[in-house]
């Protein structure tokens, strides 16, 4: 089965196209008021088979490399999109944290509208099967859900170090135009994963699941191709 995880105020209806073509998977829906990366992980993992193939997105990436960090036997593949690795920056919490007062002071809908469209490349923006149906999707999350979001976003552990320690086909991926989480950050990463691929998606901004997904889902049916070849070195302990 693959098993996809949602980012920050995203729920299922981000993999929607690739939940059409891959008929053996499913995302999960949500995390609810789940406050830290662990608890996410938890609930995903409640969720799963014994095995699976792993793909996380933005904040899913997080929670998916937390997965891995619980039941690393559990992963027979992994894929890291449009995402980071780095701990907490300077400024960082600050600047989420005046994000929310814009939902606390002026409403969720002002919040959103601050908050999505650098997500989105400027030329799919315009496109409301792409635009209108991510708005939506984040609006239904609300402020409760976001805030409990962030929190864990601002208190994650550290993750680098973990990195070098994936034993499993990896797939890397983000999309040319992303300025939230740019194609060289995703360049650090793959190189710090053994057995990794990096793949950058011509066009698309960060949001590349349904900015442009028969690129996504090409790279996805190549990764899920891959044999699972194991490095005995970098067998997980458990």
């Amino acid at each position: 089965m693959l098993l996809f995880l949602p980012g920050l105020a995203c729920d299922a209806r981000i993999y929607a196209p690739q939940l059409a073509a891959f008929p053996d998977s499913r995302a999960v829906d949500g995390y609810g008021t789940a406050d830290t990366l662990e608890q996410m992980a938890r609930i995903a993992l409640d969720r799963a088979p014994d095995s699976f193939d792993l793909f996380g997105h933005s904040m899913g990436g997080r929670i998916a490399l937390e997965v891995y960090r619980l039941a690393p036997r559990c992963v027979r593949r992994l894929a890291l999109a449009s995402t980071g690795v780095h701990s907490l920056r300077e400024g960082e919490a600050a600047k989420r944290q005046a994000l929310q007062a814009i939902g606390w002071n002026h409403g969720f809908e002002r919040l959103i509208d601050t908050w999505l469209p650098p997500m989105v490349a400027e030329a799919n923006r315009a496109d409301p099967e792409i635009y209108g149906a991510l708005r939506q999707m984040n609006l239904d999350a609300g402020q409760a859900v976001f805030d409990a979001q962030i929190h864990a976003l601002v208190n994650r552990p550290e993750m680098e170090s973990l990195l070098p320690q994936i034993a499993c086909p990896t797939l890397v991926m983000t999309g040319e135009l992303d300025t939230w989480s740019p194609p060289a950050q995703h360049a650090a990463i793959a190189a710090a994963i053994p057995n990794s691929e990096l793949v950058i998606v011509p066009g698309a901004g960060h949001m590349i699941q349904l900015e442009a997904p028969a690129a996504v889902n090409a790279a996805l049916a190549r990764w899920l191709a891959r044999p699972r070849e194991i490095n005995p070195q970098l067998q997980p302990h458990l």
